[in-house]
């Protein structure tokens, strides 16, 4: 009965709000029919950033959505993108407040999720200065340095068993290596706290429950709570949530008790210790849920990002093996073909071509496809079109990456279109955007191309690689949701090179 009554007000509500729409004379974007109560939520079906992308091809590409009482723009061109990511950036750099990201970020105390507020700006350069910098990144070379050497050794007694790889796995596992040596001075292999195995999932599920729920969707009637509710998925926000709290608080305790493996101090030690001696009268008090915001970033959004993007690289490699074997006479060509036994990241600074297969990579598989959303803080213009306030803004990097307008033959793996081509991924080039622009840019971009490079130098150094005699075709196929990975492992058979 309450569920019944609860359906005929929302249904009332939806088509007041709908008639309200229509009969405002805002200049609003186009956009695919709207069906009461729902709106558009039937149409994403599948993949979000290629359903977007299939819709903005016959909308526009600045087009309106509603998804049950929530408006939101989708931004698909780099026209449209410079627009909300540098000429309004200030009118719309906060972020909207779901019941996900309240939870994960607790109550707005972390840099990715938080609203655009001075405690958000304090805790942003407390990151950056603490562990984001380019002097920072630097002092963690040894860190990468040392993990690429232990995985190469671990590929090569499968190549002396000529037994094929899953590098899907081993990538994930380099990139958590580095992660959890430089942010929280543990090794990862003698991390007691987390199941090895578990560290994936737990990502993706944390990604998985960062998406809208339907009392998000349908705030008004509290009916989409109640599904919430009944459907368990309630409950499963909050168990994820409070596995991943856990685990940052065993890492915190360690830190506590001088238990930390790594001889000099990290980030955590660094806040501990401003917040032991913060005194009454700072304007920004640092509290331990600022830092667990701070490390809470850095693990979910920067070992999978990371992982990710090697991953699809050496997928397209393999499929293309020109662009490999391009790849490998520089490196031979620049390095020497006399057998080194650990690569320094010096290295990589003679090594033009594999950089340009990089940005290849980041160009068309942008780890995350959708920027994380904006909303909204006043009326703006976007291509002639009027944006009310407290409107969601979604950037889908995936589909501007693959605009025809821009790239010549977009859907091919071609890294040599970024020779003279003035294009990069830092932000200031809108025809990219995988790390974003503006005061949301990714801060981890220079952690996380530093990572990128040289796990990919010593894959390539140290070893040919090829598929199983099975397979005749790599499997492209994508699969999550906050991030997008490649569905079907990479199995591939490392030979040894020297």
């Amino acid at each position: 009965m309450v569920i019944l009554l609860s359906f005929f007000l929302l249904l009332f509500v939806s088509l007041i709000y709908t008639k309200n729409i229509k009969n405002s004379k805002h200049n609003l974007p186009p956009g695919p029919t709207k069906l009461p109560i729902i709106g558009n939520l039937h149409k994403l079906q599948g993949l979000v950033h290629r359903c977007l992308h299939d819709l903005s091809k016959k909308h526009g590409s600045v087009m309106h959505l509603r998804l049950g009482f929530l408006p939101m723009v989708v931004i698909s061109s780099s026209e449209a993108a410079e627009e909300v990511l540098k000429t309004h950036d200030l009118e719309c750099c906060t972020r909207p407040i779901t019941i996900s990201t309240r939870v994960f970020s607790r109550n707005g105390k972390d840099v990715g999720f938080g609203v655009y507020n001075d405690e958000r700006k304090e805790l942003r350069k407390l990151a950056v200065r603490e562990f984001f910098c380019v002097k920072k990144v630097r002092s963690f070379k040894y860190v990468r340095e040392e993990e690429n050497h232990f995985m190469v050794e671990k590929l090569r007694e499968s190549a002396l068993k000529q037994s094929p790889v899953d590098l899907t796995n081993t990538l994930f596992f380099l990139a958590a290596s580095i992660i959890f040596r430089s942010a929280f001075g543990q090794s990862f292999l003698e991390n007691k706290h987390i199941d090895k195995g578990r560290i994936k999932d737990l990502m993706f599920e944390a990604h998985r429950n960062m998406s809208l729920k339907l009392s998000d969707l349908f705030p008004i009637t509290g009916l989409g709570w109640l599904i919430e509710l009944v459907s368990g998925q309630h409950k499963m926000l909050y168990d994820v949530f409070n596995e991943v709290d856990t685990f940052l608080n065993h890492i915190i305790d360690d830190h506590h008790s001088q238990s930390s493996t790594q001889d000099r101090p990290d980030i955590i030690d660094s806040l501990l210790d401003m917040i032991s001696k913060q005194g009454q009268d700072d304007s920004f008090k640092l509290t331990t849920d600022h830092l667990k915001g701070i490390i809470q970033g850095i693990y979910l959004a920067g070992v999978d990002t990371s992982a990710i993007t090697m991953i699809w690289a050496m997928a397209e490699l393999v499929r293309n093996p020109r662009v490999m074997k391009k790849a490998q006479d520089e490196i031979q060509n620049c390095i020497g073909i006399k057998t080194k036994e650990r690569l320094a990241e010096e290295d990589l600074d003679k090594l033009q071509y594999l950089k340009l297969v990089v940005k290849e990579t980041l160009r068309l598989h942008p780890p995350a496809p959708l920027l994380i959303p904006r909303e909204t803080m006043s009326q703006i213009k976007i291509q002639g079109y009027d944006i009310p306030p407290k409107t969601i803004l979604v950037v889908n990097a995936w589909s501007i990456g693959r605009d025809p307008k821009h790239w010549k033959n977009p859907e091919e793996f071609n890294p040599e279109r970024f020779i003279d081509c003035p294009v990069e991924y830092k932000g200031n080039s809108f025809e990219m955007l995988p790390f974003g622009s503006g005061r949301r840019i990714c801060p981890g971009m220079a952690f996380g191309i530093a990572t990128i490079e040289l796990g990919l130098l010593n894959l390539l150094y140290f070893f040919d690689w090829r598929m199983s005699e099975e397979k005749k075709d790599m499997d492209m196929e994508e699969a999550g949701n906050f991030t997008v990975v490649k569905k079907v492992p990479l199995d591939l058979l490392p030979i040894l090179r020297h």
